[in-house]
């Protein structure tokens, strides 16, 4: 190229949900999100909480492509976040070094960012415990990244094998992180009510002493099942 590209191209104006809807998923257990959106929405398994016991959040997408070995999308992001907003970075998986460390989450969190969710890593444990930000990320690397970009802020991306546009909502806990489409989160908020309800029902009959599901008895027992024996 004769000239050199942007360090980052920043999307600043997107639709973000009103609030009485992203308070619909308040203490929405991921589970029961990807059982409301027919099985899936979760992101791979190797995303998980940097900490156990500060697992939980809920809040507004806001995205941003960091790429391999960089964070500048990251402080873009930061740039832009609004209280409640949970920054998605992607960073194509690269886990040659960290993509946040304690510093950037500390100003993370003094911005009312809710959370931090990254493919990639993270590193300064001991300075993320004393944040009590929650960060879901694939593992730790002391290795620090480049601050030069080119990097995207507000885009659509993949992340961890999602797609999550600025705008959607996004729900973690210990069983990982779910996000729910802006365009279907009214429809998935709707149906959490029947999907608990059904849970519950359930967990008492196997507490009761339930041994198997009737419709997996109502299988084992019909001409779809061959016995060999």
């Amino acid at each position: 190229m004769i000239t050199d590209p942007p360090a980052l191209r920043i999307r600043r104006h997107f639709v973000r949900p009103p609030a009485e809807l992203v308070a619909a998923f308040l203490g929405a257990s991921t589970g029961h999100l990807v059982d409301a959106m027919g099985g899936a929405g979760a992101m791979d398994a190797e995303v998980k909480p940097l900490e156990r016991n500060r697992a939980e959040f809920c809040g507004v997408v806001l995205t941003c492509d960091a790429g391999p070995g960089d964070n500048l999308a990251l402080f873009g992001a930061l740039a832009q976040a609004e209280p409640g907003d949970v920054i998605l970075a992607a960073t194509r998986d690269h886990r040659g070094c960290a993509v946040l460390g304690d510093l950037l989450a500390g100003m993370a969190k003094n911005r009312g960012v809710a959370a931090i969710v990254t493919d990639g890593l993270a590193r300064d444990v001991v300075g993320l415990e004393a944040v009590r930000l929650p960060i879901h990320c694939r593992g730790v690397s002391a290795n620090s990244p480049s601050r030069c970009g080119p990097g995207t802020v507000g885009r659509s991306i993949v992340i961890a094998g999602v797609a999550a546009a600025s705008g959607d909502i996004v729900v973690g806990d210990r069983d990982g992180v779910v996000v729910v489409p802006a365009g279907i989160a009214v429809e998935v908020a709707s149906k959490l009510p029947a999907v608990r309800a059904a849970e519950a029902a359930l967990e008492a009959r196997v507490k009761g002493g339930l041994q198997m599901l009737d419709a997996v008895t109502a299988m084992l027992a019909s001409d779809r099942v061959e016995y060999e024996d």
